[in-house]
């Protein structure tokens, strides 16, 4: 019996989200030029019915088991809960960087690879920031039999070059995008200019819970497996469920599917860590939720970062995964209705936690889910962390990619 927590009924109907038209409350939807939206409606009714065939979710849950290594692990760390100076706390990861590929990505990667085979399109196109997406992307088509392209801003592929070399070596065709930022908003932008060119032949396997309808309903639940499972085990461990659950910010599909199988319970504290980056007073950071404003970006109603006139505004993050400019729709609903604090962790925060959990525990953490693990040094720091809490943390990710910039940053060369 799951025991410590109650069920917060005011959150219940969440269940029911997104509506019909695609809506978390007044975020989400669909604006998209003419030619998109019937590739999306196709989209939304293949989803539909590869939910109701047993046997796609039967193929689905095999490939996660055999070829993913799911579950994955949920890990007690005691040396870096004991860092944290708080009698009592536990700390458990749930250890996405231990999925094939080193991230939770795969996860959707490999079910809209399914839903893309399902559907007839032999071609994916997707955009990538860290290159964690891309890489679970190139080696989902390389296990489907499916063409891969993948759009990358330029400066990510500067300082994340290894992903970039690793997705060529799973047969994907990397293109450099120069246009704007050269960031992640600007390999969304050309991802879509493909598949509108050619939306009879491809998919376009977006990678977070944002976007237009139906993505960021089907990211969330290809990405729920994160939250379902360490629910359970954190159970079989503790015989109660979590007092906390953090998990970094970005777009935003490892924190709703971590915390979508906890929002009904009203005891827990849910906690999205976004990217500070040289401080929110400096404007050199993507914390949309935390500095942000709602508007339309990338097809989708949600808060983003932007100016007076509706600009979309440059953004900063060590972390590559973190550098984009707008949360997806239903973080947004989850902080507007306030059942998710949200939280920023600066540049210098995310590298005190790869820090702090390397010298602790061994696990070097992406510098993404870093921004969780500092900002859990900072709760406790400031006395916001109870004693005896139990604290669920999502490791989204393995820091491989980020060794040249950790490198760099800390003086280690």
């Amino acid at each position: 019996m799951v025991v410590g927590h109650g069920v917060d009924h005011s959150f219940s109907h969440h269940e029911d989200l997104p509506d019909a038209r695609g809506r978390f409350g007044r975020f989400g939807g669909r604006y998209v030029p003419e030619g998109l939206m019937a590739a999306l409606i196709e989209l939304d009714a293949a989803y539909e019915q590869a939910r109701a065939d047993s046997g796609f979710s039967t193929e689905l849950a095999g490939l996660l088991r055999t070829r993913v290594g799911r579950p994955t692990l949920l890990h007690q760390v005691p040396r870096f809960a004991a860092r944290l100076g708080v009698p009592g706390v536990k700390v458990y990861l749930k250890r996405e960087d231990t999925a094939h590929t080193g991230s939770h990505k795969i996860n959707n990667a490999l079910g809209q690879g399914l839903l893309a085979k399902r559907m007839g399109k032999r071609r994916i196109v997707a955009e990538t920031g860290a290159g964690q997406h891309g890489v679970a992307v190139a080696t989902v088509c390389a296990m489907l039999e499916l063409a891969c392209t993948i759009y990358m801003g330029a400066g990510d592929m500067e300082r994340q070059r290894h992903n970039v070399v690793r997705m060529r070596l799973l047969g994907a065709e990397v293109r450099a995008v120069e246009s704007g930022t050269r960031r992640l908003k600007e390999a969304i932008s050309e991802s879509v200019r493909d598949w509108v060119a050619h939306v009879d032949t491809t998919h376009y396997l977006f990678g977070t819970a944002a976007g237009p309808a139906p993505y960021p309903r089907i990211v969330r639940d290809f990405q729920t497996i994160i939250g379902v499972e360490a629910r359970a085990q954190i159970v079989a461990e503790e015989g109660r469920l979590p007092d906390i659950v953090l998990a970094c910010v970005g777009g935003g599909s490892n924190a709703v599917g971590t915390f979508h199988p906890f929002v009904g319970d009203a005891g827990i504290r849910l906690v999205g860590v976004e990217a500070a980056g040289y401080g929110l007073g400096t404007g050199a950071h993507a914390a949309s939720l935390s500095a942000g404003s709602p508007g339309e970006m990338d097809g989708s109603f949600s808060y983003l970062l932007q100016d007076d006139d509706g600009q979309i505004s440059v953004t900063h993050s060590v972390a590559a995964g973190l550098d984009y400019p707008g949360a997806g729709p239903e973080l947004s609903y989850l902080k507007e209705t306030g059942r998710v604090q949200i939280a920023a962790a600066t540049d210098a925060t995310a590298l005190r936690g790869v820090q702090a959990l390397g010298h602790t525990e061994g696990i070097i953490a992406a510098l993404e889910s870093a921004h969780a693990v500092g900002h859990l040094l900072d709760l406790a720091a400031q006395g916001e962390l109870p004693a005896g809490s139990v604290v669920l943390l999502c490791l989204s990710g393995r820091g491989d990619k980020d060794l040249d910039v950790a490198a760099q940053r800390l003086g280690l060369d």
